[in-house]
């Protein structure tokens, strides 16, 4: 029997990195720069960008941030200011020294240096502790809740599009708080509009948690993350959320008057998801035929191909398909309109189909001279087999498309929430076990081995040096605990936090 003919080459089963960079380009999405380590976002790529920028950006402002914009340059004193914070990113910086070119022997050289370095922003925690100095000065003013698009800069060694760039595209946001509790709410609350825009939106199930002491955002007290699983069982962080305490408004002299005229240090929290999630939905929800798109986030939810075989049946196909767009676009989906593209390329139509289903669209709807006539369609679903297709009348296409997404969206999930559920781990409770499922039984392909384990640890963080050398590392330590006692899976000595360790990107 013959193998199955895939859109991408290598299959994931085959070379999963490589099929990752593959649908990329497959489906028009990025490539790289010329800057070493940056990518170029193109279209398609940005308007997922921007479905994912638009429902964040109207959640965030829900719960009370307003927009901002910090600079892209951050004086290198800011940074010092706080040891954990310019420890933990130092290796990653760009650093800006001079100004001004001249030209000098045929060539451009930096000619004036700077009286101080700016570092190009990698997190902007310290230029906006600086204006909160300034903008905190009575409990009247808090608590003030800011948040920022932006890009930013770290200077990374291994890089991918989208998952691992130099520069990427991201939001931060930023508060200060009149007291410790409101500002753990704030991380807290920060990072469940998170959850639910990874289950609901893009369709990945989370483990929400915080971060281990040895995993935590360099200057926080608290870290909180939530984790997904990729299709080659590593997982992925998407986004965090920090509780800092005072360790940054006493490094920039954050202080307020209480209401009892008191001078007192804010309470600060930041928070911040990037390009990352999209490379997230490929590596979730992706096949060997390219991306797949859940509806909530896909910038098209619906593609009609016109086949013309004769240049006289062009007028006729053209205004039904107009007719079909005209009727679908009155409906919504989920608060958004009905994206509705007619690809009039002139173009055979099974290039045109392939290349919606390379760029993952849910439904595609095709439209010739016999369905004019017999006022139906042909209607294939991005979830099922490229053969797959479905002859609908007019009437029911209208009736029923909002429910097919609505499907499609819920396959999606539920096909991400098996492989994680099948993938985790919770009868492995030695060292020798972790590292005997950590590895590969199978050395041609060690991509797909291993999944999560869930097991006993004593929180003692020195431990995680032993995780070194699995290549793995506890990724949370899960909101949902277990409440159970048992072992430390490291140490064998009596435990009762629940941890997930995971490869990771």
């Amino acid at each position: 029997m013959s193998e199955k003919k895939t859109a991408i080459t290598p299959t994931r089963s085959a070379d999963y990195a490589e099929w990752y960079q593959q649908v990329i380009i497959a489906a028009d999405m990025a490539e790289n720069a010329p800057v070493r380590g940056c990518m170029i976002i193109k279209p398609w790529g940005y308007a997922i960008w921007e479905q994912i920028q638009s429902y964040l950006d109207r959640r965030i402002k829900e719960t009370g941030h307003q927009n901002v914009y910090f600079p892209l340059f951050i004086p290198l004193s800011f940074l010092e200011k706080e040891a954990a914070h310019v420890q933990g990113f130092a290796k990653e910086c760009a650093v800006v020294t001079h100004h001004r070119l001249e030209e000098k022997d045929g060539k451009l050289i930096p000619a004036s240096p700077l009286e101080e370095p700016l570092i190009v922003r990698p997190t902007s925690e310290t230029i906006i502790g600086d204006a909160f100095s300034r903008w905190a000065k009575s409990w009247r003013d808090l608590p003030i809740l800011i948040n920022q698009w932006a890009n930013v800069v770290r200077w990374e060694m291994r890089t991918r599009l989208f998952l691992r760039t130099s520069e990427f595209l991201w939001q931060e946001g930023h508060s200060v708080h009149a007291t410790a509790e409101e500002a753990k709410e704030e991380a807290e609350r920060m990072l469940k509009v998170y959850c639910e825009l990874a289950q609901e939106v893009l369709a990945i199930p989370v483990i929400a948690g915080e971060k281990s002491e040895g995993e935590r955002f360099p200057g926080a007290e608290s870290t909180y993350t939530f984790e997904m699983m990729m299709q080659d069982r590593k997982a992925l962080q998407a986004g965090t959320s920090h509780y800092m305490g005072q360790n940054f408004a006493k490094a920039f002299n954050i202080r307020f008057n209480t209401k009892e005229e008191k001078l007192e240090y804010g309470y600060t929290s930041s928070f911040g998801s990037t390009t990352r999630l999209v490379g997230s939905i490929i590596m979730t929800h992706g096949d060997d035929d390219g991306l797949r798109l859940p509806p909530r986030i896909s910038p098209y939810h619906v593609v009609i191909i016109p086949i013309i075989p004769k240049p006289e049946k062009e007028a006729e196909v053209l205004a039904y398909v107009e007719k079909i767009k005209a009727e679908l676009a009155t409906q919504s989906f989920c608060g958004r309109p009905l994206a509705i593209h007619i690809d009039k390329r002139d173009m055979r139509g099974g290039e045109k189909n392939w290349e919606w289903i390379k760029k993952g669209v849910p439904l595609r709807i095709e439209v010739g001279p016999r369905d004019v006539e017999s006022q139906s369609v042909m209607l294939a679903r991005r979830d099922k087999e490229p053969q797959e297709k479905l002859s609908l009348k007019y009437a029911e296409l209208v009736a029923s498309t909002l429910s097919i997404l609505e499907e499609i969206q819920k396959n999606y999930f539920q096909t991400a929430q098996k492989q994680l559920q099948t993938n985790t781990r919770r009868d492995i409770h030695t060292f020798d076990e972790l590292k005997a499922f950590f590895t590969p039984k199978n050395e041609e392909k060690p991509e797909i081995h291993g999944g999560f384990v869930i097991a006993k640890w004593c929180g003692d963080t020195k431990t995680e040096e032993m995780l070194k050398e699995l290549k793995i590392t506890i990724r949370c330590l899960p909101f949902e605990q277990s409440g159970t006692s048992g072992t430390c899976i490291l140490t064998g000595k009596p435990a009762t936090l629940d941890a997930v360790f995971a490869k990771s990107y």
